[in-house]
């Protein structure tokens, strides 16, 4: 279990110790992807979403036997003005060259300490911390306050509370859900060999970076994983 994170959660666990290690164990010596369904077509399939609705593009061969993308909305329903035109090859090309640049700026997650390098876990744990610095300075001020100060003190602590406790729960769930630095150095070799990696590794690859893809000809915004 060495170089683990541990992430210590104020409730019973509904499955023993024991059987949670031994899972955990056996997860981490699993060095090969594991997948469910397969992608026919592309690796980007299920993943690009209407940048106008936000209903899923399908993939569609037009009569010259080129790839393309259309809203299912406005297929179906008329209800949306569309996507525009969207060549798959395009679609492919764009979002391998943004993974490998979200990859290029976490190349150090393959140290020891690659939770403390992701920066949504760095921005989490500065709200916490000024969340919990507001919460001591609160309670600091209760020595000798009246009942009107002590309302709203409670009150206030209360609300912070609460925010301290969704934050907290935030962190834990994406340090449980974080890449390992084995998973990132994974990643990164299947991107430098991606000419040669299988249509079905290329989709499982994706789907442990990018939740993902609102897209229109004009932009594209790429919600990641990490």
């Amino acid at each position: 279990m060495k170089d683990q994170i541990l992430v210590v959660a104020p409730h019973e666990g509904l499955i023993d110790s024991e059987t949670w290690l031994a899972c955990r164990k056996k997860l981490m010596n699993n060095t090969t992807f594991k997948s469910g369904r397969k992608a026919a077509i592309s690796w980007i399939s299920g993943k690009i979403k209407c940048g106008r609705c936000g209903s899923g593009l399908t993939i569609l061969r037009s009569i010259a036997d080129v790839l393309y993308l259309r809203c299912r909305r406005r297929a179906d329903r008329k209800s949306c003005e569309g996507c525009g035109t969207l060549h798959v090859v395009e679609v492919e090309k764009t979002l391998y060259a943004e993974m490998c640049s979200k990859m290029s700026q976490f190349q150090t997650l393959t140290d020891d300490n690659a939770s403390k390098s992701n920066p949504k876990l760095t921005a989490l744990h500065t709200e916490l911390a000024q969340v919990e610095t507001e919460i001591e300075k609160l309670l600091n001020t209760l020595t000798g306050a009246n009942a009107v100060l002590m309302s709203y003190s409670n009150d206030k602590i209360n609300e912070l509370d609460a925010k301290r406790q969704s934050l907290s729960k935030t962190i834990a769930e994406m340090t449980a859900d974080a890449l390992s630095p084995k998973q990132m150095k994974q990643i990164t070799g299947y991107l430098n060999d991606w000419e040669n990696v299988s249509t079905e590794d290329k989709r499982i690859v994706l789907n442990e970076m990018v939740s993902k893809v609102n897209m229109t000809s004009q932009s594209f915004q790429i919600e990641w994983k990490i």
